[in-house]
């Protein structure tokens, strides 16, 4: 038979077998296109008082709250698997809790306390601050409650207060992930102004009002005491807002974007990494965790690939950094 050089089948099969290049390992190790690094991973971390304290969360299996002596052992051990930042949540003792967020704001506060911990005990991590109100609210809500409404302004103040007060402790990185308008221009303002400049701001820009966050409530006891958080976190069908408010996030001076959650919005983290030029970070969340550990734990899918699928998914979409709480399953997976 013979073959004209030009004819109209020479990019068609067979001449174009895209097999070739999945044939060995090597070469499809060599053709892959996005690629996983315990750099990338954020590794989310629950912070309570006591000492020797290591609590167990039964919506979230293999995760646990941890005393500041755990605390500083944990995240020396994360750092020697090539994790390079942690995100602090704290549980706040119900005495303390107001509706002003009063505790967010001493100085001495378990969250305070818990970024000195872990400065000290590894100064190259990154450490990075979740600022809200619900872990201090009495409502469990985001903000200031007046009349059953969620106050935006005056819980932005505050919020801006406690921002500066992380960096005071030596966070590196803040993170609101309270939903208010206009917060992230508040914080870099308060921040610039007490001389915190290189404070940099993680901004949850596109966070919806999704039910994934289960486990995570139940972690740290902020389940909304009344109503939902649907004045403030997004419409699980809108993906025009979420690239306007991360377009308003940048321009008002956040360093890094947040999509929360992470799978059931992949297209979302798409829209969004094509919206803006920082970088792009996607939230793994409580409930995303917990249906892969329950799975696995009966059978019904192997949970290392499930992991490593999951993650390898937000790298595709365009995420460039990834808060999940399998950060340091995926580290041990990929240094072997």
């Amino acid at each position: 038979m013979s073959i004209r050089v030009g004819s109209s089948n020479a990019g068609s099969f067979p001449n174009v077998r895209g097999r070739r290049l999945r044939i060995s390992n090597a070469i499809r190790e060599m053709s892959t296109e996005h690629r996983l690094h315990p750099s990338m991973f954020i590794a989310p971390l629950f912070v309570v008082e006591g000492e020797g304290v290591k609590d167990p969360i039964a919506s979230m299996p293999g995760y646990f709250r941890l005393s500041l002596d755990l605390l500083k052992k944990e995240v020396q051990n994360l750092y020697g698997l090539g994790i390079r930042s942690v995100l602090l949540f704290v549980k706040v003792p119900d005495e303390l809790k107001d509706n002003y967020g009063t505790e967010a704001l001493n100085p001495n506060g378990l969250m305070q306390r818990a970024i000195k911990t872990v400065k000290n005990a590894q100064p190259e991590l990154c450490v990075m601050t979740d600022v809200a109100l619900d872990p201090y609210s009495i409502y469990g809500h985001d903000g200031i409650v007046e009349d059953g409404q969620i106050l935006n302004d005056e819980t932005v103040q505050v919020l801006a207060r406690m921002s500066v007060s992380h960096a005071k402790a030596g966070a590196d990185v803040i993170a609101p992930s309270d939903m208010m308008d206009g917060r992230i221009a508040a914080i870099r303002k308060a921040l610039e102004f007490e001389a915190f400049e290189h404070t940099g701001i993680m901004a949850y820009s596109a966070k919806y009002a999704s039910c994934f966050y289960g486990p995570f409530r139940d972690a740290l006891d902020s389940a909304p005491g009344f109503g939902d958080k649907k004045t403030y976190q997004m419409n699980p069908a809108n993906v025009r807002e979420a690239t306007r408010e991360a377009q308003l996030d940048e321009q008002e001076g956040a360093d890094i974007i947040m999509v929360k959650p992470g799978m059931p919005y992949l297209d979302v983290v798409r829209a969004v990494r094509e919206a803006v030029n920082v970088p792009v970070s996607v939230y793994h969340v409580s409930g995303e965790y917990a249906m892969i550990k329950v799975a696995a734990k009966n059978g019904w899918l192997n949970e290392e690939q499930a992991i490593l699928e999951s993650l390898i998914a937000f790298r595709r979409a365009g995420a460039d950094l990834i808060a999940t709480y399998f950060a340091a399953d995926a580290a041990r997976m990929l240094n072997e």
